[in-house]
């Protein structure tokens, strides 16, 4: 029973250790399936050090296994040395250059298609769009827009237009990460970075790939994918949504859908949402206090959308002190 256990404890150990693999996407051991070119260069990259790496490791682990067998104890006692194995100058010259040479094909190969990765194809009208990362949401600001267009944590494109991101941060370090789309970038304060894709028809998750905070995992993003006619119908009625987009995408996230509470405080019935310039001063300044900490969260909104803000939780999240709700 001694000898079992440890092998045992390994397997119960692997075991724990793959189950989250094995319940995730693609069965978790492969990327998801690329919508945009880059992405799907980005996937050929990866299957081809995944051949080697599989190859390596079947042939190292196989190895192994002969060597215990034909070298075990066979009843000898351990006092007594096994036999001796001297070196072999050609294997150990083969060992030696055959690690050289698959390196120098991966490098090869992911040089030959990092062009292919970062530089987006020639398009004679591409789609500007600056992607902001704030604690923690995603904002898009629509800069080939006639007028400022904007949206909160989904992203609206026409599919298979060229769509080039400016990616920015005004707090801490994020990274802009839609895997579909492509590779991850990082949004640091201080610097412009870009990317960009050719999205297919469709919707795509992604998220925040950067540890930027405590409520960190709930930074998601979506890009929608759809018809041109889609695309100039947001940019024309973007203004009639923001309220919405904002508490959704923003205020929700800690404080509930309903304004309940969750990692923030309930404010469903605290009356100051029904004070525009006290709400816009909080959410422009943020909070400092023993009792917790809110970063300032709208220090880059218009007035518009402050108001905007603050006409949908009126109608839609205040609730004073004592109501009750129907249904």
């Amino acid at each position: 029973m001694r000898r079992k256990l440890p092998s045992l404890v390994v397997a119960v150990l692997v075991a724990l250790a793959t189950a989250g693999v094995a319940t995730a996407g693609n069965g978790g051991f492969a990327p998801v399936a690329p919508a945009s070119p880059n992405a799907t260069h980005i996937q050929s990259a990866y299957y081809l050090i995944l051949g080697f790496t599989a190859a390596i490791f079947i042939l190292v682990e196989a190895l192994l296994v002969i060597f215990i067998v034909k070298y075990r104890s066979r009843g000898r006692s351990r006092a007594v040395e096994g036999a001796q194995v001297h070196g072999h100058t050609r294997l150990e010259l083969i060992w030696t250059a055959f690690p050289v040479v698959i390196l120098a094909i991966i490098a090869g190969f992911v040089f030959y298609e990092l062009p292919n990765i970062k530089s987006a194809p020639a398009a004679a009208n591409p789609i500007h769009i600056t992607v902001e990362g704030h604690q923690y949401y995603w904002q898009f600001d629509y800069t080939d827009s006639r007028t400022h267009a904007r949206s909160i944590g989904t992203l609206h494109v026409p599919a298979g237009a060229v769509v080039d991101l400016k990616v920015v941060s005004p707090d801490v370090i994020h990274s802009w990460w839609i895997p579909a789309l492509g590779g991850k970038i990082q949004a640091i304060p201080g610097r412009t970075n870009h990317t960009w894709f050719q999205a297919k028809p469709g919707s795509y998750d992604g998220q925040c790939a950067q540890l930027c905070g405590v409520f960190h995992a709930s930074m998601l993003a979506t890009v929608q994918a759809g018809s041109q006619l889609s695309y100039l119908h947001y940019l024309a009625t973007w203004q009639d949504t923001i309220g919405k987009q904002i508490w959704n995408g923003v205020c929700a996230t800690c404080h509930g859908n309903l304004g309940q509470g969750g990692y923030g405080p309930a404010i469903a019935n605290n009356s100051l949402l029904t004070h525009p310039v006290a709400l816009s001063g909080i959410v422009h300044n943020g909070v400092t206090g023993t009792q917790g900490a809110m970063p300032p969260v709208g220090d880059t909104w218009t007035p518009e959308e402050f108001k905007a803000l603050a006409s949908y939780v009126r109608k839609n999240i205040y609730k004073p002190a004592g109501a009750t709700s129907g249904g």
